[in-house]
């Protein structure tokens, strides 16, 4: 099975290793037909802790890590 590429802004950077990654989508309102945003929250892991805050980054599936992340960046996006 594939794994998920995703892209998304960092939105902290406090913890050790661990960066908190903001994924927006575009979602289509069953009714209405109109497209809303919506946004998921993934803990992902900076083994340098390189990235800061505001930074646009992709990250991809990975193993689990710890009880919270299974994602890891993989690089910084344009």
């Amino acid at each position: 099975m594939p794994r998920r590429i995703l892209q998304g802004t960092v939105v902290s950077d406090k913890g050790d290793k661990t960066v908190i990654v903001r994924v927006e989508k575009n979602v289509m309102h069953p009714l209405y037909k109109k497209y809303i945003k919506r946004h998921s929250r993934y803990a992902a892991h900076d083994p340098e802790n390189k990235y800061k805050s505001g930074d646009s980054v992709s990250i991809i599936e990975s193993r689990p890590i710890s009880k919270t992340k299974k994602w890891v960046v993989v690089d910084q996006s344009a």
